[in-house]
């Protein structure tokens, strides 16, 4: 007898309902086109409204304002997004971030920030989030968006990289705690290219540059990460839970390489 799983197409969602933080801009917004386009009803949070939601297929995102920093703010978005459609079936917990800042001389208060918006916040609504898929007769999934700081040095990006890092962790112990009803998982990004790629990389030749120190030629799209996080979102991934799914264009060349000599 063939696998449940088999009987529908794997990477339809017509009918679920995704909620991707930080999903106004940046990978975020490229996940939620990702989602959009594949038949799902799709809500993203940001603190301020943008000028233009993401779009595919027809069909636009909902924009719930929300601070994945404060507890009553998410405790908020969470009942909204049950009040408008009784049901979540998938958190893509993307929202974070760093500017660029020397560890020896970036503040306290600066270093306990970015601890908060990238390890702390995404704890928080994962709780907010399992609360309401323990409920569901179908569960739900929980991906937590990592980063490739989180596995090799990030200098200028430390408190980031070691945020990340704690990420990782936390899924595979959420995972643990929360199945089976629950799937939770980390998607980690390598480099991608956004409206803000400028601010790391420089001028295009610049951007050039960085990409031909990725074996695939380039630097990751917006959409690469949202096609990843359908498929393991997805029943086809319906096994996969704690993981880490490393989409990073098979990573970045070893300087030794560049360094050495040899033919």
């Amino acid at each position: 007898m063939a696998d449940e799983r088999t009987q529908a197409p794997a990477l339809a969602y017509s009918g679920k309902v995704v909620l991707v933080t930080g999903g106004t801009k940046g990978i975020g917004a490229g996940i939620a086109r990702c989602f959009l386009a594949a038949g799902a009803k799709v809500v993203v949070c940001g603190r301020q409204a943008p000028e233009a939601l993401p779009e595919a297929g027809g069909a636009r995102a909902e924009f719930i304002a929300a601070d994945v920093r404060e507890l009553e703010s998410l405790k908020a978005l969470f009942a909204e997004i049950v009040a408008r459609h009784g049901r979540l079936d998938v958190v893509v917990n993307n929202a974070g971030g760093a500017p660029h800042a020397l560890a020896d001389t970036a503040s306290p208060r600066f270093h306990e920030g970015i601890i908060r918006l990238n390890l702390i916040a995404p704890l928080h609504v994962a709780q907010q989030a399992n609360a309401i898929m323990q409920g569901q007769a179908g569960g739900g999934t929980i991906i937590f968006i990592g980063s490739i700081s989180a596995l090799r040095p990030s200098p200028g990006t430390a408190a980031y990289g070691a945020a990340k890092a704690g990420v990782v962790s936390l899924a595979t112990s959420l995972a643990v705690e929360w199945a089976p009803k629950v799937r939770v998982l980390t998607v980690s990004p390598g480099l991608v290219r956004t409206e803000q790629s400028h601010l790391h990389f420089g001028d295009e030749a610049g951007i050039a540059a960085v990409a031909s120190t990725i074996p695939a030629g380039r630097l990751a799209t917006p959409e690469d990460i949202g096609n990843a996080c359908l498929f393991m979102a997805s029943p086809l991934a319906s096994y996969a839970a704690g993981a880490n799914l490393l989409v990073n264009g098979g990573g970045e060349r070893p300087a030794f390489l560049a360094a050495s000599n040899t033919d």
